[in-house]
C-alpha cells in the first residue's frame, strides 16, 4: 500500500465514513508490514515522520467539540492504537533494512504523484511522462529504454540471473511495459507491476501485480507466463486479458480478449486438472471472502475501456464507483449519504473532468455534492 493510499483510507476511518472492506485492507496492512515477501517499507526516519504527523493532524481536525465527540474519540482511539503498531514494525524493519536502503531516493524528493522504478538494489528512478531515459544495471549494461509513454526492456544477454524491477503508477495516471520477452503490459492507476529484467531460459515467466494491468503475452511454449496476485494467479502461454487485482476490491477479475487462461488460487499449486478455464469473452472471478471462483459470458469491452481514457459502469455499487472514480481522477470522495453505497448504477464517460461527471450524476440520479476548499468532494 502507497502511503497516499494509506491516508487516504485513515482520513475516512477518523470521518467514520470507511467500508468495512477498507477496514480490512488497513488491518491486512499491518500484517503485511511483518511479511517476510512485502515489499513496504519506511524508507526513512522522516517517512515515518511523516506518515505520524499525518495522524495527529487529523485527531486535531476531528477533535473539535460537537455532539459527535464521543464517536469521534473512538475512532481517533482504534486509529491511533493500529497506526502504533505500523510504526513499531515499520521502525525495526527500517533499523534493519537502513543500509540496504541507503541509495534509495529520500520519499521527501519524490514529486507528488509520480510514476516510480525501483531497480534491483532497492534505489528508485522517477519516470517522468513523455521522457527518455535509459536503464541499466550495476555494472551499466543496457536493461532497458523510456520511449515516451512505455518503458522496454531489451533481452541482454549480459543478464543471467533472476531481477526484479518494480514499477507503481500513482492514481490518475497510466503507463506502459515491454517486457523482455516481448510482452506488453499497461498499467492502470494505482497500479503496480513486478518484473523481472530478463525471463531466464528453462524458467517460468512469473510477473507480480497490485491493481489492474491489461496484458498482450507474447506465446513461448516452453516457458508459461504466470501473473501471480495476493489471491488469484493466471497462467498463459500467448494471450491478451485484462487482470483486475486491487486489494480493496471484493474479487480479483481476470477478462479474456484473446487466447486462453488457467485460473487459480495463489496458495495452491498448478494443477491442470484443478484450474477454470477462461475462453475469450468469458470473466472469471475470485471472491475474497469464500475463495471461490467463477466465470461467466462478459462484454469484453466494458472491462477494457479504461485504455481509452473512459469510465464504463454497468450494474455497479455506488461505494465500488466512488473507488474508482478515487483512482482515475486522483481524489478524495467522502460518501456521507450511505442508503447510496449499495446501490447500483450504469454510466458511461469519456474523458471528460470530475465536475462534469459529478454534474452528470446529479442531473441523472439525483446524486448531490459538494466541493471542499481543499479539493475533497463530499457526496451528501
Amino acid at each position: 500500500m502507497q502511503e497516499k493510499e494509506f491516508r487516504k483510507l485513515l482520513d475516512k476511518y477518523l470521518e467514520g465514513s470507511i467500508s468495512e472492506n477498507e477496514k480490512n485492507l488497513l488491518k491486512k496492512f499491518e500484517k503485511e508490514l511483518i511479511s517476510e515477501n512485502n515489499s513496504f517499507h519506511f524508507k526513512s526516519e522522516t517517512d515515518k515522520s511523516r506518515i505520524k504527523n499525518a495522524l495527529w493532524q487529523s485527531v486535531r481536525l476531528n477533535t473539535v467539540p460537537d455532539t459527535r465527540l464521543h464517536l469521534n474519540w473512538r475512532a481517533i482511539t482504534s486509529a491511533a492504537a493500529i497506526l502504533v503498531g505500523f510504526l513499531i514494525v515499520g521502525y525495526f524493519y527500517f533499523q534493519n533494512n537502513s543500509l540496504l536502503h541507503q541509495n534509495t531516493i529520500h520519499q521527501n524528493s519524490i514529486p507528488h504523484n509520480s510514476i516510480t522504478l525501483e531497480l534491483e538494489d532497492g534505489s528508485t528512478k522517477i519516470i517522468k511522462e513523455n521522457g527518455s531515459v535509459t536503464l541499466t544495471d550495476k555494472e551499466g549494461a543496457i536493461l532497458g529504454k523510456q520511449k515516451g509513454n512505455e518503458i522496454v526492456y531489451s533481452n541482454s544477454d549480459g543478464v543471467d540471473k533472476l531481477v526484479y524491477n518494480t514499477l507503481t503508477v500513482p492514481f490518475g495516471k497510466t503507463f506502459e511495459l515491454r517486457l523482455s520477452d516481448g510482452t506488453k503490459a499497461r498499467l492502470n492507476s494505482g497500479s503496480s507491476l513486478k518484473f523481472p529484467v530478463k525471463f531466464l531460459k528453462g524458467q517460468d515467466r512469473n510477473v507480480y501485480i497490485s491493481g489492474e494491468a491489461f496484458l498482450e503475452v507474447v506465446k513461448d511454449s516452453s516457458r508459461p507466463f504466470i501473473v501471480n496476485t495476493d489471491n488469484l494467479n493466471v497462467q498463459v502461454l500467448g494471450t491478451k486479458f485484462n487482470v483486475s487485482a486491487y486489494p480493496e476490491d471484493e474479487t480479483s477479475d481476470v477478462v479474456l480478449v484473446e487466447g486462453a487462461v488457467s485460473l487459480y488460487q495463489a496458495r495452491e499449486k498448478y494443477d491442470p486438472q484443478d484450474v477454470v478455464l477462461l475462453e475469450p469473452g468469458f470473466k472469471g472471478s475470485l471472491n475474497k471472502r469464500s475463495n471461490e471462483i467463477s466465470k461467466g459470458e462478459v462484454i469484453t469491452s466494458l472491462y477494457t475501456s479504461w485504455m481509452n481514457g473512459e469510465l464504463v459502469f454497468r450494474n455497479m455499487a455506488f461505494s465500488n464507483i466512488i473507488i474508482k472514480l478515487e483512482r482515475y481522477y486522483n481524489v478524495t470522495i467522502v460518501n456521507k449519504n450511505e442508503e447510496l453505497a449499495a446501490k447500483k448504477f450504469n454510466a458511461n464517460f469519456g474523458d471528460e473532468p470530475i465536475e462534469k461527471v459529478l454534474q452528470e450524476l446529479k442531473i441523472n440520479y439525483g446524486i448531490h455534492y459538494n466541493i471542499t476548499d481543499s479539493g475533497n468532494i463530499i457526496i451528501k
